[in-house]
């Protein structure tokens, strides 16, 4: 049992649900303001726990303006016993429709920090007690400080040169590699980003890297920019054995 209060927040309550201070300060994360301004954070879908007058739980679940899906678990922290975080999920999920999928963001090395371990142990617990259960884990990969050293030289990269090209490609991969955004595209948008990528992704065509191998195509790449949620990715495309190109990005993933 718990003593703290849970409820959903309501119109003008803004606030309240940023006043529980960051345990994770290092990882950049959308604030309830920001996310109400965006049209993905809803009251109805934001849920405290409150003891003592402060917030010492929070959970937001996230619904992009025009998705007909159910929203998805975008945020959880938790800064009391495992207990209340479960209450806290279980409660929310009643009301919701049930548990769905839940993308938690990691610092890098988060396993091997005292400190990381520290703030994410109690909510990961949280949400095991209350049904949801790990399913993947995708590492996101950042170039810094020294520039990225040069390719092997094995293929060369030009831009795409139009839709129909990036099209015809795809259609001659047997087993499209997508690295992260397919499951938010399919339940958002309804679309089957491994047969019609540009119909999510709908960034400027050249943004597209066709590989070449003696001057044929063997590969696409393309970056999938504010089109995923989870937060940006690079997706690939494998069009042929000769060359593969393999770039990972992305968020833990436990889910229900």
């Amino acid at each position: 049992m718990t003593d703290a209060v849970i409820r959903p927040l309501v119109a003008g309550e803004k606030s309240l649900f940023d006043s529980m201070p960051d345990p994770l300060p290092q990882l950049r994360q959308v604030g309830h303001a920001e996310g109400i301004a965006g049209g993905g954070y809803r009251p109805g879908n934001t849920w405290v726990a409150i003891r003592a007058g402060r917030v010492v739980g929070r959970a937001a679940w996230l619904l992009p303006p025009g998705a007909t899906c159910a929203p998805w678990l975008e945020r959880f922290d938790l800064n009391a016993e495992p207990e209340v975080g479960a209450a806290l999920l279980r409660t929310a999920h009643e009301a919701l429709g049930g548990p769905g999928s839940y993308y938690a963001s990691l610092p890098p090395h988060w396993r091997s920090r005292p400190d990381i371990l520290t703030a994410v142990r109690a909510p990961m617990a949280a949400a095991r007690l209350a049904g949801l259960a790990e399913r993947g884990e995708r590492l996101g990969y950042a170039w810094t400080g020294s520039p990225p050293p040069a390719t092997p030289g094995r293929c060369a990269f030009r831009p795409a040169a139009h839709a129909a090209e990036v099209h015809a490609l795809v259609a001659r991969t047997a087993e499209p590699d997508l690295l992260t955004g397919a499951e938010i595209a399919r339940a958002v948008g309804g679309v089957d980003t491994a047969a019609d990528p540009l119909a999510w992704w709908a960034g400027p065509i050249d943004n597209w890297r066709v590989a070449l191998d003696a001057g044929e195509p063997v590969g696409l790449v393309g970056t999938a920019g504010d089109a995923v949620a989870p937060p940006p990715v690079s997706q690939i495309r494998r069009a042929s054995a000769s060359e593969e190109a393999k770039v990972s990005s992305g968020h833990g993933t436990p889910t229900s």
